[in-house]
This record gives structure tokens, sequence and C-alpha cells, in this order.
């Protein structure tokens, strides 16, 4: 697995990926001084280690200007969970902020600027979005095509889409699709403290960089940005574990290896001829 990749020549902003001060924002915004915040926090941080999410949450906002549009699919309650003052951050930056879900919870959110409770397949909009985001969403779409070339329908030429998702052979997914549905949530609010409204059903068929470069492709996109997020957090609940976690990880990164459990998050751009 090579760890990213970017194309330059790209119409809209000149940079994609965030770069190791962007994730120093973040990380000091979401959990405040590194000296004296929590410990798994503090622990991450002396050994240079950056969630997923936090990857995830320092490329949006490198990607987010006072003249953004953006279309967040699947956000629910949240836009970043567990970093709130992002999301009001990059809420009162950008233009225009929809939120598009099906479920009852996007009510619940209090960042979007405009509340769409239907599917990305149905929704429509009188504007074009500059950057759509789908934070943890794409492992739950069963029809991968028909959300895409819903997205190009949506996407402006030289807009952008950021996809945050579980890989499909980490070892959780794995274990995820074999283990009932009705477990799901009893074994995540044991591990992860997570609620049950925001434990779905997955279909993990867009969830490989391959899987997405060409779903994205055969729509008008190609991929601006990719990169493998390591995800440590398995065991994060416990000092003892997640010291296991980050020293493997350290190990594993000295030789060129990532960590067994990692997360995928890729940009696409729409071209200009699509």
């Amino acid at each position: 697995m090579k760890t990213e990749s970017a194309q330059t020549g790209s119409p809209a902003s000149t940079r994609i990926g965030p770069e190791h001060a962007d994730l120093d924002e973040v990380f000091r915004l979401k959990y405040g001084d590194p000296a004296t915040t929590g410990w798994s926090p503090r622990m991450r941080y002396e050994r240079g280690y950056f969630t997923p999410e936090d990857h995830y949450e320092a490329l949006v906002s490198t990607l987010v200007t006072e003249s953004t549009t953006w279309l967040d699919v699947g956000c629910g309650r949240f836009l970043f969970p567990g970093n709130e003052a992002l999301a009001r951050k990059l809420s009162g930056r950008c233009s225009h902020l929809t939120g598009v879900d099906p479920d009852a919870t996007i009510l619940e959110n209090p960042y979007v600027h405009e509340k769409a409770q239907e599917t990305i397949d149905a929704y429509r909009a009188d504007r074009g979005f500059d950057l759509v985001t789908l934070r943890m969403v794409a492992e739950h779409l069963t029809d991968p095509d028909a959300a895409v070339a819903s997205l190009q329908r949506l996407v402006v030429p030289g807009g952008r889409v950021v996809v945050y998702t579980v890989y499909k052979w980490s070892p959780i997914p794995l274990l995820t699709r074999i283990t009932p549905f009705g477990l799901h949530h009893p074994i995540k609010r044991l591990v992860w403290g997570t609620e049950e409204k925001d434990t779905f059903p997955v279909a993990n068929r867009m969830n490989t960089r391959g899987d997405l470069r060409e779903v994205f492709g055969r729509h008008g996109f190609r991929e601006a940005w990719f990169r493998y997020a390591d995800d440590c957090r398995t065991f994060a609940g416990w000092r003892a574990t997640q010291w296991i976690e980050l020293a493997c990880w350290r190990v594993l990164r000295a030789v060129g290896l990532h960590y067994p459990e990692v997360c995928l998050l890729g940009v696409y751009e729409r071209r200009s001829d699509s």
C-alpha cells in the first residue's frame, strides 16, 4: 500500500492534502494543549500519531474557504463527531452548507444551513457545489453508481468530493461482515461508547482504493489525492492497549508498512469535460 498520492493541475485550490501544521491545528482545536489534554490524545501526540478523524478534519479544513458551497452527505447529527469547535468554525466560514441524510437525526444538526431528509439519489438542488463530503458513508451505500451519478449532477466542474471510509479488508470491517447486525451496536457501545441511533447496516461496495477510482472514474471524476490513514483506535479506551497499538504502529511505520486497521481518505475531482 502506498501511503498517499496527489495529482497536480487542479482548477480549484493549489494544494490538496493536510500537512503536519494542519493536523496540529485540528488537534489543538479538538483536544486543547497537548501538554495538558487527556492521557490518550497526549500519548498519540507525543508519538506523532494522528487519527483518521484528525486527517479527515484537517483535509476538509484546508478545502473550505469563504466562497465554498458545501454539501455534506450522510451527516446526521454531526459534521465532525468530537470536534464541535471545527464544525462551528467551518460552518461559519463557508458560503453555504447543505446536509443530506435520509435519517431523522439530520434534524438535530445545528451547523448545516439547509437540511434535506432524503437520500443523495433523490436530492435535487438549485445550486452546484464546490465541495461534497462523505464521512463514513461510502460503506453504507448499496448502489455506488447511482450515488456517484448523483454527485456528478450536483458537483460543479472542478469541484471535489471527499470520501472518508473504512477499508474493506481491515480486521474490523471483516469482522463486521460476519457478525449479525443486531450485535453491532452492543459491541460498538462497549468498545467506543457510541449510541444505537448512530449504528447503520454496511454494504462495503466501494471500500477499496480501486473500487473508488473505478466508480468515480465512470462518472467523470479523477482521483486528485489519496491517503491510507492508519487507525490505532480499536482499543484506545484503555491506556495499556493504546500504548501497545501505538508501539506496533511505530514499528510497522519504521519498516514502511501500514497498521492492519486503516481507513481510506480520497479526493475526487470532477473533470471539466464531464
